[in-house]
């Protein structure tokens, strides 16, 4: 086995391979839902989690925590989010320095407009392209670079493994 410093040809080919499929697969999604519903792909991230939560309103706090995200980066997509009208932030009466985020009518009709044909882009570019016994090999080695990078610091309690995590980022 070589050294962990040293990568041969053969895995630089996979490590590039996989870095351009993923860059190229995140470029054509986020063209196709800017295309479909004027979103892109970080506001579609936010809206699929806030209207995946029982009442469609979730606390900044956990909003940041689902994403993976710094909490400073959820504030600014909100903020930008809110002039838009897609989503509304208020304060939360119990805990001042907290705040809730909202899905409005409008997050609700971006999100339900653009669902099906993400669904369906995904289908197209991704799993139509391989065979039931590669999307069992795919998300086995996901399952294991996922364990092997660990848990974002800003998510210790969520395992990104977990089936119902992975289908809320979808």
């Amino acid at each position: 086995m070589e050294s962990s410093s040293e990568i041969s040809e053969e895995e630089w080919r996979a490590w590039r391979t996989f870095v351009e499929m993923r860059r190229r697969l995140d470029q054509v999604l986020e063209r196709e839902l800017h295309a479909a519903g004027d979103i892109s792909r970080p506001e579609y991230d936010l809206l699929m989690t806030v209207f995946a939560v029982p009442g469609r309103r979730i606390r900044a706090r956990e909003l940041a925590e689902r994403l993976g995200w710094e909490k400073s980066r959820v504030s600014h997509q909100v903020t930008r989010m809110d002039r838009r009208g897609l989503v509304a932030r208020s304060e939360c009466d119990t805990d001042l320095r907290g705040s809730w985020v909202e899905l409005t009518p409008a997050g609700t009709r971006a999100v339900l407009g653009t669902m099906r044909e993400h669904a369906a882009n995904i289908r197209r570019y991704f799993l139509d392209v391989l065979t039931p016994e590669e999307l069992e090999t795919v998300a086995d080695i996901s399952a294991r670079v996922l364990a092997a990078v660990g848990t974002p610091a800003c998510d210790e309690e969520s395992d990104p493994a977990d089936p119902e995590h992975l289908e809320a980022m979808a």
